[in-house]
């Protein structure tokens, strides 16, 4: 494995946290998962977005720093590997989708203040799918809160992700289309993802159809 730290993204029901269970799992990897459900304005935001989005972001911001900060600043990212289902640099691709302007312009200075102090993943794969699919993962794993999502917010969220790696890739981004894949179910439509891992790609976008 040519890779110490690994990230795997995608927009909301993508199965982000599904495939780096399997891939740490099979990698013999740390786990880092992102703590979405202890942010108490996670339900307030779907029901009020306009109200909630602020605290919202800003609550991402600080415990995903936290928490990447802790758990890779124990690990010896020459050696270990590490397998975490985000990125630090989400919050500034929802939160531009998500503020207003001025609240936009304030959230990215910490973002850009804080963010600086993370070490980069050596190779990200973003799941790459249509807002149809990703619609019906969301209602097949019922959280209350997520079932009013609209496709067309979906599409919004992964368009930013597309335009943020094409400004800022600092390091290898695989965008996998994934909207024929099932990497859950089936073993086949895994193992061509994990075998994108013994590859390498130069630093920038790379688009991958398995």
């Amino acid at each position: 494995m040519q890779y110490n730290y690994i990230a795997i993204e995608g927009c909301i029901g993508a199965g982000k946290t599904s495939l780096s269970e399997r891939l740490a799992s099979d990698f013999n990897a740390e786990l880092i998962l992102e703590r979405f459900a202890d942010n108490p304005f996670l339900a307030k935001f779907y029901k009020d977005p306009t109200h909630y989005a602020f605290p919202l972001e800003m609550t991402f911001l600080t415990d995903r720093y936290q928490q990447l900060k802790n758990l890779l600043s124990k690990r010896d990212l020459f050696t270990d590997l590490v397998v975490a289902d985000y990125f630090i640099d989400k919050c500034a691709i929802f939160s531009k989708n998500n503020l207003q302007q001025d609240e936009y312009n304030l959230f990215l200075r910490v973002y850009e203040i804080i963010s600086d102090f993370l070490p980069k993943p050596d190779i990200l794969v973003y799941l790459y799918n249509t807002p149809e699919n990703l619609l019906k993962n969301i209602v097949k794993r019922g959280r209350d809160y997520e079932q009013n999502i609209q496709a067309e917010y979906l599409l919004s969220i992964q368009e930013n992700y597309l335009t943020f790696f094409k400004q800022r890739a600092q390091f290898p981004i695989l965008i996998v289309e994934s909207h024929t894949l099932d990497f859950v179910q089936q073993q086949n439509d895994y193992e061509k993802i994990k075998e994108l891992f013994q590859n390498h790609y130069e630093t920038g976008v790379h688009r991958i159809i398995l």
